[in-house]
């Protein structure tokens, strides 16, 4: 390439914070964009050069699909020259959908569904023989071969195993021309009105012929004419039997057991889709959990009675028609509604729970007369169970769901799969037993599996199993060998699902593309780093251009090009203040010079804190691939859980500790992991928890009305003399309701103009110019400001302005506190970066009171953010423990690792060879640990 065409040149980008700002980058080149939290890094790298690259692609579509897919507004650029088609690997995580895997985004289970479609073998359910099936020659042949000379008789077999009468049945196989049949074993004349026992089991067999098999050729063409006849009604099955024998031959099109006569489908590759009616089990609908009523949920007491509140879901005794319907059940079996209910007969406590309808007969002994009642009781078990099936309430079904345990299906074992698929075995195992191996496991059976298939499977299978191992290697390249194809994808974390995208793109072997990659190394452990790195190295060296927007250490220093944003954040970045190579930037005075060059460092504690002396002890955590884990977590420390990526971080905090401390202080539903035990709970009083979900995804939402501050700052409004003079309410001062907002763009500040077929244009309100709220609303001032003024101030003036009103101060005071001065009140949650978000959440945490009791859980808090914003996020989380409270942070950087007082190193591995505790103690003690990966890499930060 010559010329312009070796770069990438973007003229004039304005979007978002960027000032108007010029930038050439390299074609062909891994190219990192860095700069503080909030400088501009994604509005150039997604909002302008990805934007713009999505709208050339969708302009070249006709004008008739294009309406179809919806306009893309042009980004606030000059000019872009020099663009190649953009693939853009977000953090978004993948489908929230139970039925997503990792086998399905990477397609590896459809490979796999491929293989056992084409080169597996049938075994049989009943008996474990191997299947076999035969073509109508072949049932011919064996039939002439193995019965000569013989009288048979050759059967449909139309009724297996299955109770009724069938005298319909019976009346259409007649009127067939048939005249006999064979039931429950037995050759019968068929007769008019005949029938069997409704209540037993029965077989059914059509008799199509009786023949003498012989080899001439009128009986070798009235033996083919009786097989496909027979095919015909036994859906191709057919019997032969011998007479006088009661034994029976099987021959079948389809795979058949030769012994039980079961017979499979032919496999297709739907058969083994637990999202296809063929190959989902029938029991959970391929979902592979069920929900079911748990008896000890509702009665949680056996020696409480009915009337002091024994049944859970209908409380003490109410006069209400339930308590009537079972004041009639105790009357019927003779106990009172305020006997405990052990003492209830068992018939009586069966009909409570799962209903019964009944009528009976009572001598009243006082009036001389019979009175007669009737019990129609549909039973609580039963409306519990109803309830979380067919009704649409979020409510109803959260209520019901109190009452019921997630359980593994029955029937299909959690494979999710009907038992026919998983009698199709490749090597010995079936495909849900593949799809349950690590990554890294399933990957050395793939390597061997061509020398254990027959010659025959293997000319079939060489290409799938050339596709698979293909992919598998991606996959332990980006870091991922832990995972399980089975693994729902609703449980990655937004790094994994960023690595399985990236994995797949790598698979896909495209030439000439840009690919735009948004922090890739989050939740990935420094060990695993240097995979992701050369997984982008050899996307580049093929042919493509990198781009990543990362603050990463070891990323930056691997650049060909690096592009810094700043000088801080907000109104005060969105310009480019040094780029160029690695070596290059270093030489600079910029803050993230200063810190790559060492100039700068986030500093060593003088001494680890030593607690409060109180723990809380979580014994036998057995949730996911954790060992039988117990842990000590000192109270009124900053605690680190660390390890490699799925080594069981999540499931040990997440999972099993957050939920019992939720349900303890809070009465939270949801139900931890399996554990044995927990002590010290009595030593905090509240817990919260900090994690990486989005706030809102609307433009109506902001940090304002996020963190509740705008709710004080209305009623402040609503409080001033004018104001109350109008009759104004704080509902006056919302842009979300009719009253006080502006009503030509609903609150929205802007109108959508649509273009028909061109992209839908958005132009500021021409009524209330942008502000969202109505001229009578504007008029009201408070300090000379109207409530869309004080939208448009930054934390920072906001701070000067309500310094005098403390419950409006507080709030504001901690978003400046954690960094984010510069943003505005009134900006939208949708223009957030990931890290402003998840600091939004933590400053609203950090503006409730504290008790000096509280226990916060943060998971990966320094996600997007650069080594100055987790400098100033270290000092929050110090102020927190230094006031007595305890904050358990889940991370991978060194850089927090190194301030903890106390860390937990969870190994050694990720997947099933993690879910131990490999070290404990302080940063000093673990760098002393040889088996640690964590270790390693904790004793170059602290330079021992």
């Amino acid at each position: 390439m010559t010329g312009s065409q070796d770069h990438i040149e973007v003229l004039g980008a304005r979007v978002h914070n960027l000032k108007d700002i010029d930038v050439t980058i390299p074609r062909e080149k891994l190219v990192v964009i860095t700069g503080l939290s909030g400088s501009g890094k994604s509005s150039l790298a997604f909002d302008t050069i990805y934007a713009e690259g999505q709208r050339r692609y969708i302009e070249t579509f006709s004008a008739y699909a294009r309406q179809f897919l919806g306009g893309l507004e042009r980004p606030d650029v000059d000019k872009i020259d020099g663009l190649s088609p953009v693939i853009a690997i977000e953090q978004k995580t993948t489908s929230k959908s139970p039925r997503s895997t990792v086998g399905t985004i990477t397609e590896i289970y459809d490979f796999l569904r491929l293989l056992y479609s084409r080169g597996s073998d049938a075994y049989s359910y009943n008996t474990g023989e191997k299947m076999v099936s035969y073509s109508d020659e072949q049932i011919q042949n064996l039939i002439l071969k193995d019965f000569e000379g013989k009288k048979i008789n050759i059967l449909a077999p139309v009724i297996r195993s299955r109770k009724g009468h069938y005298r319909e049945l019976f009346e259409q196989i007649a009127k067939q021309g048939f005249v006999k049949v064979r039931t429950n074993g037995e050759i019968k004349d068929i007769t008019k009105g005949m029938k069997l026992d409704r209540y037993k089991t029965h077989d059914i067999e059509i008799v199509i012929d009786r023949l003498l098999v012989t080899q001439d050729q009128i009986n070798s063409k009235r033996l083919m004419e009786t097989i496909n006849t027979a095919m015909y009604h036994g859906d191709d099955v057919l019997m032969v039997i011998e007479q006088g024998s009661k034994e029976a031959r099987f021959f079948s099109r389809n795979l058949m057991c030769p012994s039980s006569g079961i017979s499979y489908p032919n496999p297709e590759p739907n058969n083994f889709s637990f999202n296809s009616p063929k190959g989902a089990c029938p029991n959970c609908n391929g979902i592979g959990t069920l929900y079911e009523v748990n008896e000890k949920k509702i009665i949680p007491d056996t020696s409480k009675s009915i009337k002091n509140g024994g049944l859970a879901p209908q409380g003490p005794q109410k006069n209400n028609w339930i308590f009537k319907q079972l004041e009639l059940i105790a009357q019927r079996f003779d106990f009172k509604l305020s006997d405990p209910i052990e003492n209830i007969p068992q018939e009586a406590m069966q009909i409570i729970l799962y209903g019964g309808k009944e009528k009976f007969q009572i001598n009243s002994k006082t009036l001389g007369v019979t009175r007669e009642y009737k019990i129609d009781f549909e039973g609580i078990a039963t409306f519990i169970d109803s309830t979380y099936k067919n009704n649409d309430s979020t409510s109803l079904k959260r209520w019901a769901l109190e009452f019921m345990d997630n359980i593994q299906c029955t029937e299909c074992q959690g494979s999710r799969l009907r038992k026919e698929s998983l009698y199709f075995k490749v090597n010995k195992k079936n495909i849900a037993e593949l799809a349950a191996m690590d990554i890294i496991e399933l990957s050395e059976w793939c390597k061997i599996l061509p020398e254990q298939l027959t010659e025959r499977q293997n000319k079939i299978s060489s290409e799938v199993i050339k596709e698979i191992n293909t992919r598998l290697q991606f996959l332990i390249d980006v870091g991922l060998t832990y995972l399980s194809l089975n693994r729902s994808s609703k449980s990655l974390s937004g790094g994994e699902a960023q690595r399985i995208r990236l994995a797949t793109q790598i698979g896909s072997q495209l030439v000439g593309v840009l690919y735009i990659l948004d922090e890739p190394s989050i939740g990935l452990h420094q060990r695993d780093n240097e995979k992701l790195i050369n997984s982008l190295v050899q996307l580049r060296d093929i042919g493509n251009s990198v781009i990543v927007v990362e603050h990463d250490k070891d990323m930056i220093e691997r650049a060909d090009h690096v592009i810094d944003i700043g000088p801080l954040a907000g109104k005060h970045g969105g310009e480019i203040i040094s780029e160029g190579t690695p070596e290059e930037l270093q030489k600079h005075n910029t803050l993230t010079a200063d810190y790559l060059s060492g100039k700068k460092k986030i500093a060593i504690p003088e001494q680890r804190r030593e607690g409060n002396g109180k723990t809380i002890s979580l014994k036998g955590a057995t949730g996911n691939n954790l060992k039988n884990v117990s842990i000590d977590i000192p109270l009124g420390k900053m605690v680190a859980i660390t390890g490699v990526s799925g080594s069981g971080k999540s499931t040990l905090i997440n999972e099993t500790l957050y939920p019992i401390l939720n349900a303890y202080y809070f009465n939270g539903v949801k139900k931890p992991m399996p554990y044995k035990s927990i002590k010290g709970l009595e030593h905090l009083d509240k817990v919260i928890d900090i994690n990486q979900s989005p706030i809102g995804r609307t433009p109506r939402s902001n940090p304002a009305t996020y963190t509740g501050v705008f709710s004080e700052i209305r009623s402040l409004f609503a409080k001033t003399p004018e104001a109350m003079i109008r009759g104004y309410k704080p509902g006056r001062f919302s842009f979300n309701v009719q009253g006080g907002r502006c009503e030509t763009c609903k609150g929205g500040g802007l109108r959508v103009i649509e273009m028909n077929f061109l992209p839908d244009v958005y132009v500021e309100c021409e009524t209330c110019q942008g502000k969202r709220f109505n001229r009578e609303t504007l008029e009201i001032r408070y300090k000379g400001k109207s409530i869309a003024d004080v939208l448009e101030m930054t934390i920072n003036e906001s701070c000067m302005f309500f310094e005098h009103v403390p419950k409006i101060f507080r709030k504001l005071k901690t978003i400046q506190n954690v960094g984010l001065g510069y943003i505005t009140l009134g900006q939208q949650s949708t223009t957030l970066s990931g890290g402003e978000a998840q600091r939004i959440k933590l400053a609203t945490e950090l503006s409730k009171r504290d008790t000096g009791n509280t226990f916060y859980i943060l998971d990966e808090p320094t996600t997007g953010l650069h080594f100055e914003d987790i400098r100033v996020l270290m000092d929050v989380l110090n102020t927190l423990v230094n006031k007595g409270n305890t904050v358990l942070i889940i991370e991978h950087n060194m850089d927090v690792i190194k301030m903890a007082d106390y860390i937990v190193d969870i190994g050694y591995e990720g997947g099933k060879n993690g879910g131990k505790i490999v070290a404990k103690g302080t940063p000093e003690e673990i760098i002393k640990n040889k088996k640690s990966y964590t270790a390693k890499f904790l004793k170059k930060e602290l330079s021992i």
